[in-house]
């Protein structure tokens, strides 16, 4: 059971679900103060039904959500509103309001009845949409502008809330590379300044490594896993996690690869190291070329990805002078493969074999150099 003296925001033994009927229970987890926690995992796992619900937007079906001593769902609306800000993936239903008037709604809770904005709410308003590059929206119809720009509007008005608890479900879907990293930016600064705690859901799981504190991974009628990146995402637990059986989940890169080039045996060796040898495995795998590659270490960035498309991978302990029988099977490989292709990276005293192996494929008129 969750000590909620002990945790910010703690879930305790929730079951959540719909008209009664749980579809995840038993969620037991402890959120502090000015983390970011995500929530990752396949479509229709249940990712937005945890949100809505310790949101209440959905009433639980069993358990209790601790913001601190309190209980969350006996707080009143306002005191919620006041601590907890909420972006949700449904399209809001704004009839003749401009993109101003909907973050400028993100004061309400702390106006009078009148629901009239001072100079410090109108100024926080402006601070809000500057923060999300979205001022020259203010006067534009909200329904007339794209959803990628909708979805900018939205989190201003939550900025401009000014919460302990911000709550996102998908807050990147429909925007470009740009206005992703800048979200993410705006709410890593929430988190790490402000003490904000930020509690979303994610398709894009690289971006989720590279941000969260905490990754809470959904699937099934409990939660999967629940810890640090490091603990997450590894290549076993995300591929039984989304249940990959077409390509790989790279941890290193933090990247998805599709599989490798299948069939006919390599006639292509690559040389490289160092991460030159990247973009020609990807052009070969684009191509549905199988390949070899060499001569690698265990700790070398060519490697992580080597292991995952090259029909053969050549290895050598690291920091030592390549082995016998490394060097034997990269030049048995130069002898059957039609080409040989090999990259720009340094050559020093341990991998200087290296140079015999570009030789014999030159030599033999098989050497492509990139």
């Amino acid at each position: 059971m969750s000590n909620k003296r002990d945790a910010y925001i703690s879930m305790d033994n929730l079951a959540v679900g719909y008209n009664g009927k749980a579809i995840i229970r038993d969620i037991c987890i402890d959120i502090q103060k000015g983390e970011i926690v995500t929530l990752i995992g396949p479509n229709g796992a249940g990712k937005s039904t945890i949100l809505k619900s310790i949101t209440r937007q959905l009433s639980l079906i069993g358990g209790k959500v601790w913001y601190g001593e309190k209980n969350l769902h006996k707080m009143t609306a306002k005191e919620v509103s006041t601590k907890m800000a909420v972006v949700l993936t449904e399209r809001l239903k704004a009839e003749l309001m401009t993109c101003y008037d909907i973050v400028a709604s993100g004061r309400y809770p702390y106006t009078g009845k009148l629901g009239l904005l001072t100079e410090e709410d109108e100024r926080l308003v402006d601070e809000a949409m500057a923060a999300v590059n979205a001022t020259e929206f203010g006067p534009k119809d909200f329904n007339a502008i794209s959803d990628g720009q909708k979805q900018r509007v939205l989190l201003a008005r939550a900025i401009c809330q000014d919460p302990e608890i911000i709550i996102l479900d998908e807050p990147t879907s429909f925007l470009d590379v740009r206005y992703k990293l800048e979200l993410l930016s705006i709410l890593r600064n929430m988190a790490k300044k402000k003490g904000i705690t930020v509690i979303m859901s994610l398709h894009e799981i690289d971006l989720a490594e590279k941000i969260s504190d905490k990754i809470i991974c959904v699937k099934g009628d409990h939660i999967y896993r629940y810890g640090t990146p490091e603990e997450v995402f590894e290549e076993e637990l995300i591929r039984e996690l989304y249940s990959i059986d077409n390509g790989y989940f790279d941890p290193l890169m933090g990247s998805i690869e599709l599989p490798a080039p299948a069939g006919e045996t390599p006639k292509v060796l690559v040389l490289s190291s160092g991460g030159s040898g990247v973009p020609v495995y990807r052009r070969l795998q684009k191509e549905d070329t199988p390949f070899i590659a060499g001569v690698l270490t265990e700790n070398d960035i060519d490697y992580q990805l080597a292991r995952l498309l090259a029909a053969e991978v050549i290895t050598t302990p690291a920091f030592e002078i390549i082995s016998d029988e490394a060097f034997a099977k990269a030049a048995e490989a130069v002898e059957r493969c039609d080409r040989v292709i090999v990259t720009e990276f340094p050559i020093g005293e341990a991998n200087s074999r290296i140079s015999e192996l570009i030789a014999l494929a030159e030599n033999t008129g098989k050497l492509e150099r990139k």
